[in-house]
């Protein structure tokens, strides 16, 4: 998925050309997301459905809420699993069964579309994003967009524009 998102945001094409190219890959994102989220279910639907109760999964949603209203400044691992009544591990298990990715994979996911969304509306600097989203340095900022997104944020904000 990662591969058909950067040949996305680097698309070759002009015109026509351009848009029919940006639909298949929209497509292609589609279907691999569903064929990952079917083969994830199907994988684990009898375990998961097995070793979290419904109080667990609450939990877990809370915990989500936690991370989202602290983006910024989120607490560690074992004062989340504290702070909604869960051990570290059966946070970090759970939390991957219901959301498919780890904790603070979460919270990365979340900062950087927050991070797509500052750099839209133009009316922060780069520097002014990076602390918004939680980070001390623009460097590893823009490091951690570029791992993400494939081009830096100054280059995603340049192709805003054209």
């Amino acid at each position: 998925m990662e591969l058909t998102l950067r040949q996305l945001l680097n698309c070759p094409y002009q015109g026509m050309t351009k848009r029919i190219y940006l639909e298949s890959k929209i497509l292609e994102l589609l279907a691999l997301q569903i064929h990952q989220w079917t083969e994830h279910n199907a994988e684990d639907s009898s375990y998961s459905c097995r070793s979290l109760h419904p109080g667990d999964i609450e939990r877990l949603h809370h915990a989500k809420e936690i991370l989202l209203q602290n983006f910024d400044n989120p607490p560690s691992l074992l004062d989340l699993a504290r702070q909604v009544g869960l051990n570290d591990y059966k946070l970090k298990q759970g939390f991957r069964q219901v959301f498919g990715t780890t904790v603070f994979g979460y919270l990365q996911m979340h900062r950087m579309k927050y991070a797509q969304q500052l750099l839209t509306q133009r009316e922060l600097s780069v520097a002014g994003v990076a602390q918004l989203v939680g980070y001390a340095s623009q460097s590893r900022f823009c490091d951690a967009f570029k791992r993400q997104f494939g081009i830096s944020p100054r280059e995603y904000r340049t192709r805003l524009r054209g």
